[in-house]
């Protein structure tokens, strides 16, 4: 790998670390995957250096031609955060960037290189209890050192408001830089067929995308499911996706498609009745974002970063409303009127989401951390 030598030319290094891991698949990877390209149509072009674990499979990049600069680690996963806090001040010295971009909670120390971080969210900690216990302890010392970054980018306004609360940060050092949703994500025709043809699959469908976490509710998406149906006994109930560690062993009646690729993914979305997404905390939610942009309806409940997400583009119940998903689900089904219109404003506020402006935002933040 390319060490001191490259100093003088890579002002800005990105901790790329997530994308060599499970994260790749999940909303990390994505926003990883569209502010790199983003990146690419900003004057950083060619002033981007990559942060990666040499004991891990690189990355696969297209374009970007980035130099890559590996640290080792004996921890991944609880404790990376605690070893990161210790080694990186250091490592980053002898890399010498002239600003370092962590894009997780896996935060440095005290050191000589400035920093900013993109902060996702603060769940452990908006959602306390047992659950959560194990997320608390991966990323404490990453919340301690949040007040001591040059600049944090909030992927939404709720992750700005729960930095301040959460973590005691001064809210004059964030900006919220939403994240977006590639250009591919768009309605496809003929897709009904290809997800008949492909998972067996026909119209009537719920769709649930992304993992099964606890804090995603996969109790509340079976019994909102199977309040729709007692309006609409025909719809179905898919989910797309790894279902994660955290997933039930089953989802009874359910159909479980696991990982999708995005092509697939986008048809799953452009055939399907509505994407229903119990999800109780999000600090920005990618899946609603993406099923907008295939034309798809949305129905979540009305808590943390999805009301300035979806707006009124979707249908937000209360929070903790089952039955009330339910019934919008089933509404969704049985109103023709009332899914086109969801679909075609889900597509326009969509349109207000993309990795350049994504991109360009964030390069705001470097130059006002280096000025």
């Amino acid at each position: 790998m390319p060490g001191a030598s490259s100093k003088s030319h890579r002002r800005i290094l990105i901790d790329a670390r997530p994308l060599q891991g499970p994260s790749a698949r999940r909303g990390i990877g994505r926003y990883l995957v569209g502010l790199l390209g983003g990146l690419e149509e900003t004057r950083y072009r060619g002033q981007i250096g990559l942060l990666i674990d040499g004991g891990l499979e690189p990355p696969r990049l297209g374009g970007g031609g980035y130099v890559m600069f590996s640290v080792s680690r004996r921890y991944h996963g609880r404790f990376q955060a605690y070893e990161d806090a210790v080694r990186l001040p250091r490592e980053l010295e002898r890399i010498g960037p002239s600003l370092y971009h962590a894009t997780n909670l896996a935060l440095p120390g005290p050191g000589r290189v400035p920093w900013v971080v993109t902060l996702h969210d603060l769940i452990p900690w908006a959602l306390p209890g047992l659950k959560t216990l194990g997320e608390r302890i991966r990323d404490r010392p990453g919340r301690r050192r949040l007040a001591a970054a040059s600049r944090i980018i909030a992927v939404s306004n709720s992750t700005a408001t729960d930095a301040v609360r959460l973590a005691g940060v001064d809210r004059g050092r964030i900006e919220v830089v939403a994240e977006a949703v590639e250009p591919a994500f768009a309605p496809t025709s003929n897709a009904s067929g290809r997800v008949a043809s492909r998972f067996g699959l026909r119209q009537p469908y719920l769709l649930f995308a992304g993992a099964l976490d606890r804090r995603k509710d996969p109790a509340a998406l079976l019994t909102a499911w199977r309040t729709a149906r007692q309006a609409v006994p025909s719809l179905q109930l898919a989910l797309a996706g790894d279902p994660g560690r955290q997933a039930p062993s089953q989802m009874e009646g359910a159909r479980q498609l696991g990982y999708v690729g995005d092509a697939e993914l986008i048809d799953l979305l452009s055939a399907a009745t509505a994407l229903i997404f119990p999800s109780r905390y999000e600090g920005f939610a990618l899946p609603p974002l993406e099923a907008m942009a295939c034309g798809c309806p949305v129905i979540a409940y009305a808590n943390s970063s999805l009301p300035e997400l979806v707006g009124e583009a979707g249908i937000l119940v209360a929070d903790g409303d089952v039955a009330g998903l339910g019934r919008a689900a089933a509404e969704v089904a049985l109103n023709r009127d009332l899914a086109d219109r969801l679909r075609s404003s889900g597509l326009t506020r969509a349109r207000t989401y993309s990795w350049t402006d994504t991109a360009r935002r964030t390069a705001a933040v470097y130059d006002r951390a280096l000025s």
